[in-house]
């Protein structure tokens, strides 16, 4: 569904990205682990359309998309959850909803706010409420729902887990694993590297915008070098 092909990436003289290839098929949850600074969120947003790579290959179901607009790369079918949630203020939950289906024009959507409502109660709860006032696990919901409400193929998760109580991390991780049974795959950057591996297909461990370790969750969660640098072991 994705393949990257040696992807390059660079802030002015620093280069954050150095000839990173990876794929992701159809249905699976695959995560990139790896330190602060390790390059992760620049692959996301140059995945996403934010960033233009400096050199490298992006293709999204066979289709090149390195220099594709953002907009049109979630028309595609690929949509981006932040890190840090950036849910809209001043505008309520519905509204911010509303905001994800932005794009689209079928007839579906009544059934697919009433599905986020389902997987997210408490955003059904607060639904008039602006979105400022969540709290940041309820932000966290928003944020994956409004993303789900472009209905995409592959969704990408930003630190997901970030600055959340332990009781929603648990909570985020298992509607991660629900949102992928219901057939979409995911791309998953998280520090929490055992959460993320135990849910996870499979993994690439970056370091310094390199990849240096690859195979499945289970493999990467079993791998000394992956618990003495990652997992506190």
């Amino acid at each position: 569904m994705l393949k990257i092909n040696n992807l390059a990436v660079s802030y002015g003289m620093i280069q954050a990205v150095h000839g990173v290839s990876f794929d992701v098929k159809p249905g699976e949850i695959v995560t990139l682990i790896g330190a602060n600074g390790a390059g992760k969120t620049t692959i996301l947003r140059t995945i996403s359309g934010l960033i233009r790579p400096k050199s490298g290959q992006i293709l999204f179901e066979d289709q090149d998309v390195t220099k594709t607009p953002p907009q049109k790369i979630v028309a595609a079918g690929l949509s981006q959850v932040p890190e840090g949630r950036h849910v809209f203020s001043g505008l309520s939950v519905m509204e911010n909803l509303e905001m994800g289906a932005y794009l689209r024009k079928d007839e579906g959507l009544k059934a697919d706010y009433e599905q986020v409502f389902e997987k997210f109660p408490v955003l059904k709860e607060r639904r008039n409420q602006d979105a400022a006032t969540l709290s940041g696990g309820e932000q966290q919901m928003l944020a994956m729902g409004r993303a789900l409400m472009s209905k995409p193929k592959l969704l990408l998760l930003d630190e997901p887990s970030m600055g959340l109580a332990p009781i929603f991390i648990k909570e985020i991780f298992s509607i991660i694993q629900e949102i992928n049974a219901q057939g979409t795959t995911v791309l998953l950057i998280e520090q929490n590297a055992k959460m993320a591996l135990s849910v996870a297909h499979r993994g690439y461990v970056l370091e310094t915008g390199k990849i240096v370790l690859s195979g499945t969750g289970a493999e990467l969660l079993d791998s000394e070098e992956v618990k003495k640098a990652y997992l506190g072991g």
